[in-house]
């Protein structure tokens, strides 16, 4: 936007310099040449006043910061759109002639603890203040805390403000481009919802560059800071800071917790936490550094028609007949005072609106504070001392509400009601979850009845063998029993085809080493035994049971009898072989022997057996051999 300097906008404010501008709009020195006063203008860029949404967002801010009256507020006087000259949406508010908090911190780096929390402590007093009518600011920051020449700290920008007062027609999207991604809670990011405690939040992380100097996260990119700022917990200050007061360093820690429901509830909380670290030092300074106009003596209320009557009666009223010359006197006094005639006029009328406003219009109402997120008993003692009471008109589910904690209320915070009035609240039954009940065992049909019952989405069964359930009932189910699910999951139910048959081939006759392995590839638990055969030759299967050429559970026991050959054996020829060998010969006959010995000789060789060669003998038999 090219640079306005010189323009009159409005008729009236005079722009002398341009003092700032950013992707959205620029601010300018200017003077109101109606009050004759200095004020600053904030123009909207002329690109962006085509776009409905952004154009939104400015009149908000002029909305959002007009609903609060607090010292330490910047004020918006005036809001309007340039009809005499360049085309511009405008916003007008108190010059404040000083330096931001970010100045401030780039010259001195960190603060210490006295000077950190006497910035801090009229911050949380103005937030505190916008929270208690629901307003919400989302975009606290160094950049947008002023402190005037007189050491007066005021809270700027309500551009992202958020509450009924206001409306509220920001994506979550629009809100994580235009905050800044440094200072945004992780709720922000994530779901771009926003309330009390996402201020906190903020006015933590601005808490903590206060006292060290230094950001919590840093990232070249956007999107890497604020994915730090979701799955990373923002460090305490003692990490970086020596003498810090713990419990400074506790409610700092508890401000910027990742949890909204750890941190403290509004701005107005942290106030007195903060405030309440060191209760013997005065620091008003800069939280009521405006004095404090003495009280006037009380006067009989006067009525309005009175009033106005008083105020008019200072309008000059012809009393006679004017004359030619007269009548051109008249004509030519000072716009001046035709100016003071319209302002008494409007004076008086905007007495009778207010009379009426603050009597029996909504003025007399009550103001409803915040209460989303607050338990019962902490909305109990916000409406107590307003005289209003509550009572809970539905629970319901909520995925980022904790159980018993206020989902919403009627009127919204901001909302007014009558004096002695009631408020209305929705409470958290906490995350919608239902518990998967015990099907194994039961039949499909009972297990389909019993999921049928609860807001799950069943999935066609699924049939499987399964060696422990009978054929046909339920084996289990995905998720698995007393598993806590979200509405419409998808269960799955499997049912048993009962135990998988399989062939049984016949291994008689084969050998015992295929019929163990094959048996055990097919999935049977094979058990052997060993015993003689004058059939089957030594390690060929005798029998298995059961018998081959039918079907057996998998897993079965299948039992084969192994052959340790004939049960006889024929006493071989061992004469005049050496001793050792011919008892060596015998035992692996299956045969026992015993040695007879004769002579001297060194080495001995069979020389009588008995029984005689050829002869069949059991196996176990004993053979007697002499030696010599």
């Amino acid at each position: 936007m090219s640079d306005l300097t010189g323009e009159l906008i409005d008729g009236r404010y005079q722009l002398l310099r341009q003092m700032a501008s950013g992707g959205m709009a620029s601010i300018y020195e200017a003077v109101d040449t109606r009050l004759d006063r200095k004020v600053a203008v904030k123009i909207m860029h002329a690109h962006l006043a085509q776009d409905e949404q952004f154009v939104e967002r400015f009149i908000r801010e002029a909305k959002a910061a007009a609903a609060l009256s607090h010292p330490n507020i910047v004020a918006v006087q005036d809001q309007g759109w340039n009809q005499s000259g360049t085309p511009a949406i405008f916003l007008v508010m108190e010059m404040i002639e000083g330096h931001t908090l970010r100045e401030y911190l780039n010259e001195q780096g960190k603060l210490s603890v006295n000077d950190g929390i006497k910035f801090l402590l009229p911050v949380l007093s103005a937030l505190g203040a916008a929270h208690k009518l629901g307003i919400v600011h989302r975009d606290i920051k160094p950049e947008n805390i002023l402190i005037s020449k007189e050491g007066r700290v005021k809270i700027a920008d309500f551009g992202l403000a958020k509450g009924p007062l206001l409306g509220s027609t920001m994506t979550a999207e629009s809100s994580v481009i235009l905050g800044s991604v440094s200072y945004l809670s992780p709720e922000q990011v994530q779901r771009g919802i926003a309330d009390s405690r996402s201020d906190v939040y903020s006015i933590g992380i601005t808490a903590f560059e206060i006292f060290t100097g230094k950001k919590p996260f840093e990232g070249e990119e956007p999107i890497q800071i604020a994915y730090m700022h979701v799955n990373n917990r923002v460090p305490r200050i003692s990490t970086l800071v020596n003498e810090v007061p713990k419990e400074l360093d506790d409610l700092i820690y508890q401000a910027t917790s990742s949890n909204p429901d750890e941190r403290p509830r509004d701005a107005a909380v942290f106030h007195e936490a903060l405030k309440a670290l060191n209760p013997q030092k005065r620091q008003l300074s800069l939280e009521l550094d405006l004095p404090i106009a003495p009280l006037r003596p009380k006067k009989e209320p006067k009525s309005l028609r009175k009033k106005i009557k008083e105020l008019t009666a200072a309008i000059p009223v012809p009393q006679e007949k004017e004359t030619t010359a007269q009548v051109a006197k008249r004509k030519k006094l000072s716009k001046r005072v035709k100016r003071n005639r319209f302002i008494a006029l409007g004076l008086a009328i905007a007495l009778g609106i207010g009379g009426w406003y603050a009597l029996i219009g909504p003025g007399s109402r009550v103001v409803v504070p915040s209460t989303v997120g607050a338990t019962q008993l902490e909305v109990k003692a916000a409406l107590e001392p307003l005289g209003l009471t509550f009572i809970i008109t539905e629970k319901r589910y909520s995925e980022d509400i904790t159980e018993g904690h206020v989902i919403d209320s009627q009127p919204e915070a901001g909302g007014r009601v009558e004096q002695g009035g009631t408020v209305k609240l929705i409470i958290s039954k906490g995350p919608e979850r239902y518990v998967i009940p015990k099907l194994t065992g039961l039949t499909p049909e009972a297990a389909t009845t019993a999921i049928s019952e609860l807001p799950l989405s069943l999935q066609p069964i699924k049939e499987e063998f399964n060696e422990k359930i009978p054929q046909g009932y339920v084996i289990d189910s995905v998720p698995v029993a007393g598993e806590k699910v979200k509405r419409d999951s998808k269960i799955y139910i499997r049912v048993s085809k009962g135990i998988e048959q399989v062939a049984l081939a016949s291994y008689v006759g084969k050998s015992s080493d295929q019929a163990i392995n094959e048996l055990t590839d097919a999935g049977f638990d094979v058990k052997s035994k060993y015993d003689f055969s004058e059939t089957q030759l030594s390690g060929e299967v005798i029998s298995q049971k059961p018998e081959g050429g039918k079907t057996a559970d998998k897993g079965a026991k299948i039992e084969i009898t192994i052959s340790k050959g004939s049960q006889f054996a024929y006493i071989p020829n061992i004469f005049s072989i050496d001793e050792n060998k011919a008892v060596q010969a015998l035992k692996d006959l299956g045969l026992k022997v015993t040695v007879k010995k004769i002579g001297k000789k060194t080495i001995k060789k069979v020389t009588a057996v008995s029984p005689k060669v050829g002869s069949k003998v059991k196996r176990g038999s004993t053979v007697t051999i002499t030696v010599g």
